[in-house]
């Protein structure tokens, strides 16, 4: 399994694990659950643009600022789908949303197998969660936009993330 180092959480170094994905590459098909417990895969969103947004946890105030921020993008948006994974259990992302009034986001729990986070290169190996950090992927299956965020307590890029789903419209 590749490894890759260079990433930090509250500045102690982190290990990612799987496959880094890169612009230009076709995104690998995934299945995640949702606060349903039922499965979800990225090929579900076919024929549209889709982010995706990588958090370790909705429970604390950085990973909420980008899920709320997402969420407030995507309001302004037609035919593109935002998701929001994490390793959180389902039933926390549904409890976040709803007291939230996330409504528009899509939230999406790697827990249960993590075969997103190793499919895309986000799994922190000594810590199971996902790191920060944000995927986009046009009509065609094709990645335009990667950012894994280095330093975990900061957010991400969310203009050259948004200027990338408007190219991919």
């Amino acid at each position: 399994m590749e490894e890759r180092t260079g990433f930090t959480m509250q500045r102690l170094p982190i290990t990612l694990c799987g496959k880094e994905i890169k612009v230009g590459d076709t995104a690998p098909d995934f299945t995640v659950l949702n606060s349903s417990l039922q499965p979800v895969k990225l090929s579900d969103f076919k024929g549209q643009v889709r982010v995706i947004s990588t958090i370790p946890s909705i429970d604390t105030g950085v990973c909420a600022m980008q899920t709320r921020e997402f969420n407030k993008e995507a309001a302004a948006l037609n035919d593109v789908a935002i998701l929001t994974i994490s390793c959180d259990l389902p039933f926390a992302l549904g409890r976040f949303c709803g007291a939230e009034g996330i409504d528009k986001v899509i939230t999406l729990s790697d827990h249960f197998a993590t075969e997103f986070g190793l499919k895309y290169g986000f799994l922190i190996k000594e810590l199971r969660l996902l790191n920060r950090g944000v995927v986009v992927i046009d009509r065609n299956d094709k990645v335009v936009y990667v950012q894994y965020v280095q330093e975990n307590t900061e957010l991400p890029n969310f203009t050259a993330a948004m200027a990338a789903v408007k190219a991919a419209l």
